[in-house]
């Protein structure tokens, strides 16, 4: 038994039946942390790509700099780093949120890159128009330049998602209780991890399917010419 489940060892089927149900919740702890942590990672990853994109050196550089920063150095340094270190500063997070927080700052180096390239694709015309209008900078950036940029960036964003999700095993080391810690937990306890363990890429494949398909319909369905602003 674990954490109030009972598993059946009588025969691999029925052991992969009984097993199910806390895999299913490792599996929502799986989810969550993704959508979590690929919010942090819009959100962080555009607020790079502006200052980034700053005419100011003071403001662009130091951008640049914490971006490579992020990029070039792992996500466990980084996962480490917050759950060991802040808490000696006064900043104590709990360990799931540690986890997401973690993938959100890995990811924001990533996806200001995309949002960087969205941006630059959209064609100076528009910005001399908009500045032709008497559009401000920031009525510019939000309402000409994102809705064109959007629909070009959503694949490489869906496949940062699926990434995302992919490595939420590793918030493992930092005592999360995602799918895969699960799996590792019912296979100590039963010394069987082929089931629990084939259980948990077979659930993988569905999420990263379904997260994959989504993607694509959205990218279907958005105007390529830009999002319509009311």
């Amino acid at each position: 038994m674990l954490f109030g489940f009972e598993w059946d060892l009588t025969n691999p089927l029925n052991f992969a039946i009984s097993i199910l149900p806390i895999l299913l919740v490792g599996m929502w702890v799986t989810i969550q942390a993704t959508v979590l942590g690929f919010f942090v990672a819009l959100v962080l990853g555009l607020v790079l790509a502006v200052l980034k994109s700053a005419q100011s050196r003071f403001v662009a550089w130091p951008a640049k700099l914490v971006t490579e920063f992020i990029r070039d150095t792992p996500l466990l340094v980084q996962l480490f780093f917050l759950y060991y270190v802040l808490p000696e500063y006064g900043i104590v997070l709990p360990a799931f949120m540690t986890g997401a927080l973690a993938l959100g700052i890995q990811y924001s180096a990533y996806t200001s890159e995309v949002y960087r390239a969205g941006i630059e694709a959209v064609g100076k015309d528009q910005r001399e128009a908009a500045r032709a209008l008497n559009l401000s900078a920031a009525n510019t950036f939000t309402h000409i330049v994102v809705p064109q940029a959007v629909p070009r960036i959503v694949p490489a964003m869906g496949n940062y998602l699926v990434s995302i999700m992919k490595d939420v095993p590793v918030l493992s080391v930092v005592t999360v209780l995602e799918m895969l810690n699960v799996a590792k937990i019912i296979g100590d306890r039963t010394f069987d991890y082929l089931v629990p363990l084939s259980l948990v890429g077979c659930l993988y494949l569905i999420m990263t399917l379904v997260a994959s398909a989504g993607v694509r319909v959205l990218d279907t369905h958005l105007p390529k010419q830009g999002l319509p602003l009311k």
